[in-house]
């Protein structure tokens, strides 16, 4: 079995993850206050619950995005250092073919 890559694809499509996690890191930290923040409507222990769920589910939000932004950085680490190993293979493949 043969794997055929190109180790400049995969460092432009790393450059792009990065990008795309940079870009969602900024969109959820400039919602977490208004998320996690919801105040209550109105002074009634019905709109308190509601507003302390809501903001509840704005921490989980919160939670959630700060597990993927952890999993696109390990991606993205990972592929860097896959177009790292592939080029070198291909340099000392092609030394040894000489």
């Amino acid at each position: 079995m043969f794997v055929n890559t190109s180790p400049a694809a995969m460092l432009a499509t790393t450059g792009e993850l990065q990008a795309l996690g940079s870009t969602m890191t900024a969109a959820n930290g400039a919602v977490a206050a208004p998320t996690t923040g919801v105040l209550p409507p109105a002074a009634d222990p019905t709109s308190a619950l509601l507003a302390l769920s809501f903001a509840t589910h704005g921490g989980v939000y919160q939670a959630a995005g700060g597990v993927a932004t952890a999993v696109n950085e390990m991606f993205v680490t990972t592929m860097g250092v896959g177009a790292g190993s592939y080029e070198a293979t291909e340099a000392l493949n092609i030394l040894a073919s000489m």
